[in-house]
């Protein structure tokens, strides 16, 4: 994009503000007779209270607006005035530890403001514009700058620095700068003279449209986990730093739960959690519980590094659609900075049904299950905007999208899920019958894949051991053997298996158990070091090696279940502590005292 367009979308028309009647109401969507000189795009007020809108057609008969409130009592000829600029996002100090609607309008203002109950027409700032903060010039008189640079810093939380950046597409050379003290986001910081001539002053603040992607410099291919301490995730299933995943799921099968985990334990450096068209009481403990979590890192509250976008299902659905936007641009402000920042996305399943719901109010022509012909593109324009970049100042960030699927009983032959599965490399299915087995994260081992491995390869061996992709292809060759055992036990009993393949069965049965599922309430088993996982890993694999050896001696397999090595090793998560891991040593000790006892007492 170049800069007189990105100039066009970024700035007013403050020359003159197009204005038209409502000549039809049909939900969430208003049209108006003809085009007063609206832009495709362009934020709008609605009626008499002023509902904020935007532009979704335009004909020389009508303009389509979709509102983003309540429209009820809204009435045939009041006015819709235009703003001149597209649906934005307000990027400044005061972001983080926030928690928003889903067009970036603060709760915990509206509820000071107007009570338990959002108002329809209510209008806050997104920002606090009075608050003073603590701010550092980097920048002096003379330097060059161009769009991304950085010309201040701000103490936002006790985790995060804020980096005040000079709006992509601006460029100049400073003449004035503003000694270091306390600003507000409005106060003027540096003073740039463009290659216009113009001179520009620079605040702590600017706006970003919510459906462009902020440019960078160039994206990298992944090849760095976003490590989230659990087991079936980080050995099995990687998400690389800067890529996509899906979590499919049946209601009850730990979604938000996975999700949580993921938010508190893993490596990024931000979190952005938008809760997007979710039940209410579901919302609400997610925002109680998340204002109350300690970050393992520093010992401070998470929301330190965290922003909530809360659109519940009782929310007009036009503003679920606009969420995921809003919490896509907030993330690429900061990954813009130099963080890792990962979207939780909760869910786009609702998201999806937001879209069926505008289509039909569109009369447009359904696809399947009614969802619009675009539902895919829609999908690709979401997770496209994830990467690991060099943005325009140099620095390198990343943005990871995490969404929940919520298939309508579970079935992921359904639109959403299979439109998900084109544009994510990344998929964690998890099933209902290990939910209901409490069986933890209830990732189904079988169903799921990631197209990460291969990248991250390098990473495992550099940074835990050589050794660790051919363990975790060890263990996964087991459980599909496993599960082509279960077949035949199904159907005529396991006495008829020879004794190496009831052995794969016990061994499956350790790697599930003792491996795989997790308990997000022990304090040792709910995040675990790469170090650890590996060792837990080679253990298991030792064991299975000296059991194969007593099994090709002749040992029958209910010999070896006699002795309680089996839950010893399956324990191990519970009775080690994660910064003992020289306690490792104990273990494979008993495993060959197993070995040496088995042949001493049967041989």
């Amino acid at each position: 994009m170049n800069n007189n367009a990105l100039d066009l979308i970024l700035r007013s028309d403050k020359n003159k503000v197009p204005e038209g009647e409502i000549y039809g109401i049909n939900g969430p969507v208003v049209t108006v007779p003809g085009n007063p000189g609206f832009k495709m795009n362009e934020m709008v007020y609605v009626g008499d209270l002023r509902l904020v809108g935007e532009v979704i057609g335009l004909t020389s008969e009508k303009t389509t607006v979709e509102v983003y409130e309540e429209t009820s009592g809204l009435k045939p000829g009041e006015k819709v005035v235009g703003s001149g600029s597209p649906v934005s996002c307000v990027l400044a100090p005061g972001i983080i530890s926030n928690i928003f609607d889903g067009i970036e309008r603060p709760l915990n203002l509206i509820r000071e403001k107007e009570g338990a109950y959002i108002s329809k027409g209510v209008s806050v700032d997104s920002l606090p514009e009075d608050k003073l903060w603590e701010t550092h010039i980097t920048v002096k008189p003379g330097d060059r700058l161009s769009g991304g640079s950085i010309i201040a810093e701000v103490r936002e939380t006790r985790a995060i620095v804020h980096k005040v950046m000079l709006p992509p597409g601006t460029e100049g050379t400073v003449t004035e700068v503003c000694p270091d003290g306390s600003y507000t986001i409005k106060d003027k910081l540096i003073t740039v003279e463009l290659a216009s001539g113009e001179k520009r002053d620079m605040t702590m603040c600017q706006r970003w449209p919510i459906r462009v992607p902020r440019p960078v410099e160039r994206r990298y291919s992944p090849t760095m986990p976003l490590v989230t301490g659990q087991r079936i995730i980080d050995s099995l299933f990687p998400i690389a730093k800067g890529g996509t995943a899906a979590i499919p799921g049946g209601f009850g099968t730990g979604k938000t739960m996975t999700q949580h985990q993921i938010a508190k334990w893993s490596d990024a450096d931000i979190i952005i959690y938008i809760g997007c068209g979710e039940r209410g009481n579901e919302m609400t403990q997610v925002l109680e519980e998340f204002t109350e979590l300690v970050d393992p890192k520093t010992g401070n509250p998470l929301m330190d590094r965290t922003v909530l976008i809360a659109n519940t299902s009782n929310m007009p659905v036009a503003a679920r659609e606009a969420s995921l936007y809003s919490g896509l641009t907030l993330a690429e402000y900061y990954r813009d900075m130099g963080y890792h920042v990962a979207i939780m996305a909760d869910s786009t399943s609702r998201w999806a049904e937001a879209l069926r719901e505008l289509s039909g109010r569109l009369e447009e022509m359904p696809a399947e299950e009614g969802y619009p012909a675009y539902l895919a593109s829609r999908l690709a324009m979401f997770y496209e905007r994830a990467g690991f970049v060099k943005n325009l100042n140099g620095t390198e960030g990343s943005v990871s999208i995490i969404g929940a699927v919520s298939p309508q009983g579970g079935d992921f032959s359904e639109p959403v899920t299979q439109n998900t599965k084109r544009f994510v490399r990344c998929f964690w299915a998890l099933d209902k019958s290990l939910a209901y087995a409490r069986h933890y994260p209830a990732i189904q081992w079988l169903s799921s894949y990631s197209e990460y491995t291969k990248d991250l390869s390098g990473w495992y061996s550099e940074h835990v051991d050589k050794r660790f992709m051919d363990y975790r292809n060890q263990l996964y060759y087991i459980l599909t053997q496993e599960s082509k055992l279960m077949d035949i036990v199904k159907l005529i009993g396991s006495d008829v298996l020879p004794d190496d393949q009831k052995l794969t069965l016990l061994i499956a049965k350790v790697i599930r158990i003792g491996f795989l599922q997790q308990n997000a309430f022990h304090k040792e088993d709910t995040c675990v070091p790469m170090e650890k996982q590996f060792k837990m890993m080679e253990l298991i694999l030792y064991l299975n090696k000296k059991c194969k050896a007593l099994i090709a001696l002749g040992m029958p397999v209910s010999v070896l279940e006699r002795y309680d090595i089996f839950d010893k090793i399956i324990n191990i998560k519970y009775d080690m502590p994660n910064d003992k891991l020289e306690m490792f040593e104990e273990y494979t000790e008993a495993v060959d005292r197993f070995y040496d006892d088995v042949l001493e007492k049967n041989g």
